[in-house]
């Protein structure tokens, strides 16, 4: 790379790397040599994303038919300091005003998120083919109108930014808990969405929102060593060994939610997440979590923000909080609900409640029939396994 301050930064986060991972794994035979190879994949990594990046702007302009200026030019249009960072200008870039806000959410997650359309369909709990819609009459509408498809001014920046805050929340949801395939976790992309966030957040001091979402991401990541045992089968919450937790993540978390706390004004709902997110993280274990303020403060996001999905979220609060019988009741008003219809959680949701109150074999079928709706292989033999014990 020839770029001392870059190889300086990549030793550095070996270094960290080390002092997360030695203390549990016990100090390497060779210190020196995996702290180089460490940093050396560091390096590759990095060389791999600006290819990525290069091979999208490269996408961006054929698939749309239009100029992508990322030139000296564009740059001087958002002044010094405002985006540096490749990928989030192109996501301001995507965010075009021309667009609806779920044609710019589709269009971003596709061609920068890297989501599939699948992916994005989950995240959304509408059809593949609605999707794939979305995307088709996002570019055709970028295409009509010969959009200059470049980065916004400084004054275009907050319009957009609603939009860059949802892309950088679904990408990192993906991550931390994936649609498909034979992980249960995709840590990458939490990093990634992260990284952004973290860049975002200084580049908008001012606005809760942001700090309120990189306070739920960092919060959230630092449980990411937890969730998984080494074969990589999941681990629940209540089943988490709370060490493994990320102190210096949790840390860097409460420190963005008391910034966006400082900033007053009414809570958003990533703050609204991130503080459901830091009394997990301040309990020692499950049954010492506040539960009955979880529940308030999803009563508190669902009026902000109605969502069945928050609406079951907030079920599972309350069953902790006052019981399985509450919650199962809560959960059963979201049976007809189409949204949730497809959604793998309900039932596995139902399933957990009603082998609390020892209504075994509806659980086991309601485990079951979650089982056969996700089309991630972990989570689908976790489901198979309480559907066999009925746990």
């Amino acid at each position: 790379m020839r770029d001392l301050g870059l190889a300086e930064d990549l030793a550095q986060d070996a270094l960290v790397d080390a002092l997360r991972r030695w203390p549990e794994s016990g100090v390497p035979d060779n210190p020196g040599a995996w702290l180089m190879a460490a940093a050396k994949l560091r390096a590759i990594d990095l060389l791999r994303r600006n290819k990525r990046l290069a091979r999208k702007q490269e996408e961006l302009a054929r698939e749309l038919g239009v100029q992508i200026a990322l030139g000296a030019a564009a740059l001087d249009a958002v002044s010094s300091g405002t985006i540096e960072d490749d990928v989030l200008r192109l996501m301001f870039a995507c965010c075009h005003p021309l667009l609806s806000t779920e044609a710019r959410l589709a269009l971003t997650l596709r061609l920068l998120g890297g989501l599939t359309t699948p992916e994005i369909a989950r995240a959304f709990l509408v059809s593949e083919a609605n999707v794939a819609q979305r995307i088709v009459r996002a570019k055709r509408t970028l295409r009509a109108a010969k959009a200059e498809f470049d980065i916004p001014g400084s004054d275009e920046l907050a319009p957009r930014l609603d939009s860059v805050l949802e892309v950088l929340y679904l990408v990192f949801n993906e991550g931390y808990s994936a649609t498909a395939g034979q992980d249960w976790t995709r840590p990458l992309l939490c990093e990634e969405a992260l990284r952004l966030g973290r860049i975002l957040s200084e580049l908008t001091p001012d606005v809760a929102e942001v700090h309120g979402l990189v306070s739920l991401m960092e919060t959230q990541a630092s449980r990411l060593g937890a969730r998984t045992k080494p074969t990589g089968a999941p681990i629940l919450l209540a089943d988490q060994d709370r060490a493994r937790w990320d102190r210096l993540l949790i840390e860097r978390g409460a420190a963005a939610l008391e910034r966006a706390e400082r900033l007053g004004g009414s809570p958003g709902p990533y703050r609204l997440q991130a503080a459901i997110a830091a009394c997990h993280a301040r309990a020692p274990d499950a049954a010492q979590t506040d539960w009955a303020q979880i529940t308030e403060l999803y009563e508190a996001l669902i009026q902000l923000n109605p969502s069945p999905v928050i609406e079951l979220n907030r079920a599972v609060a309350a069953a902790m909080a006052f019981g399985p019988q509450v919650g199962l009741a809560l959960v059963e008003r979201l049976a007809d609900e189409p949204t949730l219809a497809g959604y793998h959680l309900l039932p596995s949701v139902r399933g957990d409640l009603l082998a609390k109150l020892g209504r075994i074999d509806e659980a086991r079928a309601e485990f079951a029939r979650a089982a056969s709706m996700t089309d991630n292989q972990r989570e689908r033999e976790l489901l198979e396994a309480r559907a066999a014990t009925s746990v």
